[in-house]
């Protein structure tokens, strides 16, 4: 059975979010966004979802975490060759996001990091396909 996956992101303007997600090249399905939360299609099977504080706490009794100050995730993301991670990263910079480690290359592996609007951190890789034995 193949299997859909749903990461689900408070953010603070919503808007602002999307506006953000776009520059990097992702689109949202019309279907599950409204002016609470956006549905960011990040490839057919895999989908983030942006949901305002108060859309989130509908699905949490815990507080929200401040991305800003403490980790709660590490989203890893993999991109076609390093060139694509890099751009990645330079694109978020250039539109709102921050940048919070330098690039690490392992030689099969190769990746880099920025922070978004909310501070959620998103880890774009490249990893050999030669090196992956399946």
């Amino acid at each position: 059975m193949s299997r859909k996956l749903f990461v689900n992101l408070p953010v603070r303007d919503l808007k602002t979010s999307m506006t953000f997600y776009e520059s990097l090249g992702f689109t949202f399905n019309p279907q599950f966004t409204d002016d609470s939360a956006a549905c960011m299609v990040i490839s057919e099977e895999n989908f983030a979802m942006l949901l305002t504080h108060e859309r989130f706490k509908d699905f949490t009794p815990k507080s929200i975490a401040d991305a800003t100050k403490t980790t709660e995730v590490l989203v890893a993301l993999s991109c076609e060759n390093r060139e694509a991670v890099d751009e990645m990263v330079k694109t978020a910079i250039k539109n709102g996001g921050s940048a919070l480690r330098d690039a690490t290359d392992y030689g099969f592996m190769y990746g880099h990091s920025f922070q978004d609007p909310d501070g959620h951190i998103w880890e774009p890789f490249w990893m050999d396909p030669n090196h992956v034995q399946g």
